[in-house]
C-alpha cells in the first residue's frame, strides 16, 4: 500500500503545507489517538518536541485531536526524542510523540510516534493510522475528553537514566568536551549529563531561537563543533542533531569521526567484555565496507539493512543484537533505550577515551575506510530508475565493482532525488561509476 504521510521516520515536511500543517497534526492525533485506546483504563500520550518555532502550533493541533477521542496529554517541552520514548514506558502512556524534523532546517518539522513500549510504531499500526486519518474519528463524549498539562521534571528523569548507561567506576573529570547540541532539544539535557560526570564542558549551539535549530551547528554542520574543539584544546567534541538521536564525534585535532567508527569502538568494547549480543552489528547498506572487514577481523559480522533507524532496530531485535546505527549518527544502543540516543552513545565513546588512557584521534580510528563516494540527482517526476539506460548502466557498474566494492542506489525517502553511492579499493574507479550512473540517472529524470 502507497503511503501518503508516513515516510522512514514518521511524517515529515515543510511546515503548513502539504502533510506538515495543524489540520493533519490533529487527525493524526485524534487516529493514533483511536488506534491505542486499549482497555478500560485511562488512556495518556506523552508529547514532546524539540525548539522549531512550529513546534507550538504542531503541539496544540495534536494535544487538540487526542484530548477531542478521550486521551489526556501531557506534554515535556523541548526534549530529546529518545526522551520521549523512555516517558512513555515510565509513565505507562499508551503512545508518545516527538514533534521534530531530526537535521532538517527549521522550516521542516515533523512527528514521530511511539508505542506503550517506547518503539517506534510497527508499518502495521502506520498504515492503520493512515488510513484512519482520511475518515471521521469519533469524539468523545463532553465528559471523556481528555485534560493537558506539562510536567516539570522530564528533564531531570531523563538526565537520571542517560546517567545510569555510564559504568559507576567511570568519572569523566579530567576531560575538557567540547557538546555542540544544535539549538535543539538538547540543548540543555546533553551538558548537563557531562557536565554532572565531572567534566569540563564548552556548551556550543545551546541558544535556540525556534529559527536556528541545525544552522551552522550540530551534526550535519561540523565546523562550529571543530573550531571549539581546536580553539579550546579540548579532548573531544560531540555534535548531536536536532532531536538529539544522532552523534557525531570529533577528535582533539578537529577530524570528523562518522557512526561507523563509533560503531566499531562500541561493538569491540562490548564484545572484550562479553556484553555484545549477537555476535555483531547491525548497520544500513551506506555503512563503509570498511567497518565490515574490521569487525569480521575481530570475528564479529556486520548485519545490513535499508537505509533508516527504525529498520536497523527491526533487524536488532529480530536478531538479538544490542548495538547499531547508522554511518549518520544514529545509535541505538538496547540495553539503554528503545531507540537511537546520541547522548548515551556519547557516554560509552567517552566511558572508553577514559578507561584508554588514549587520545581521541588514536581510539576512534579503528579502521582506515574504503573510498565511499555518494551523489545525489534530483528529479521532477517519474520513475527514473525504471528507465532501460539507468538499469543497464547499473548492471555495468555492479559488474565493474564486483569482488572489491559496493553499489547502493535508492531512492530517498524524504526528497525527491536519487541517492547513489559506489565504494571500493580503487577511488578513480569508485568517482568513474558514480558519474557514469548519475549522468544516466539525469538524463532519465529530465
Amino acid at each position: 500500500m502507497a503511503r501518503q504521510y508516513f515516510g522512514t521516520d514518521g511524517i515529515r515536511g515543510r511546515t503548513n503545507a502539504g502533510v506538515m500543517t495543524a489540520e493533519i497534526a490533529m487527525k493524526v492525533g485524534q487516529a493514533a489517538g483511536i488506534r491505542f485506546l486499549r482497555g478500560h483504563h485511562r488512556h495518556r500520550v506523552v508529547i514532546g518536541k524539540d525548539t522549531r518555532l512550529s513546534g507550538y502550533m504542531l503541539e496544540s493541533a495534536l494535544v487538540a485531536g487526542f484530548t477531542s477521542v478521550g486521551m489526556d496529554v501531557v506534554m515535556t517541552g523541548p526534549m530529546p526524542t529518545p526522551a520521549v520514548a523512555l516517558l512513555t514506558r515510565e509513565m505507562r502512556a499508551d503512545v508518545g510523540v516527538m514533534i521534530s524534523a531530526s537535521h532538517n532546517p527549521y522550516e521542516d518539522n515533523g512527528i514521530k510516534l511511539f508505542g506503550p513500549d517506547g518503539f517506534k510504531l510497527s508499518d502495521e499500526d502506520e498504515l492503520a493510522i493512515e488510513a484512519m486519518i482520511a475518515g471521521q474519528q469519533p469524539l468523545a463524549t463532553a465528559s471523556d475528553i481528555g485534560r493537558a498539562r506539562r510536567i516539570d521534571d522530564a528533564r531531570g528523569r531523563y538526565v537520571h537514566a542517560v546517567k545510569s548507561a555510564l559504568p559507576d567506576d567511570v568519572r569523566l573529570d579530567k576531560l575538557k568536551i567540547v557538546v555542540d547540541c544544535a539549538n535543539g532539544a538538547a540543548y540543555q539535557v546533553a551538558p548537563t549529563v557531562i557536565w554532572e560526570l565531572g567534566a569540563e564542558v564548552i556548551a556550543v549551539g545551546v541558544t535556540p531561537n525556534g529559527r536556528n535549530i541545525n544552522e551552522g551547528c550540530g551534526s550535519t554542520h561540523l565546523d562550529l563543533v571543530k573550531e571549539s574543539v581546536v580553539a579550546s584544546g579540548a579532548d573531544i567534541g560531540l555534535a548531536l542533531d536536532g532531536d538529539a538521536d544522532r552523534l557525531i564525534v570529533v577528535d582533539e585535532n578537529g577530524a570528523e569521526v562518522d557512526g561507523d567508527q563509533i560503531m566499531a569502538l562500541i561493538g569491540t568494547q562490548l564484545a572484550a567484555r562479553g556484553e555484545l549480543r549477537g555476535a555483531g552489528v547491525v548497520a544500513t547498506v551506506m555503512s563503509n565496507l570498511g567497518l565490515e572487514r574490521c569487525l569480521a577481523a575481530r570475528g564479529l559480522s556486520l548485519q545490513r539493512t535499508a537505509v533508516g533507524d527504525r529498520y536497523v532496530l527491526e533487524a536488532m531485535r529480530r536478531g538479538g543484537y544490542n548495538v547499531g546505527g547508522e554511518q549518520s549518527g544514529h545509535m541505538i544502543m538496547l540495553d539503554h533505550a528503545t531507540t537511537g540516543d546520541g547522548t548515551i552513545a556519547a557516554l560509552q565513546v567517552l566511558a572508553a577515551l577514559v578507561k584508554s588512557g588514549k587520545r581521541a584521534s588514536e581510539l576512534l580510528h579503528q579502521f582506515d575506510p574504503v573510498p565511499q563516494l555518494l551523489r545525489n540527482v534530483r528529479f521532477s517526476g517519474g520513475k527514473p530508475l525504471e528507465n532501460a539506460r539507468v538499469r543497464s548502466t547499473i548492471a555495468e557498474a555492479e559488474a565493474q565493482l564486483s569482488g572489491h566494492g559496493r553499489l547502493v542506489i535508492r531512492p530517498s525517502g524524504t526528497e525527491p532525488v536519487i541517492r547513489v553511492m559506489a565504494e571500493g579499493d580503487d577511488e578513480r574507479e569508485v568517482a568513474e561509476v558514480v558519474e557514469a550512473i548519475c549522468e544516466a540517472v539525469a538524463e532519465a529524470a529530465a
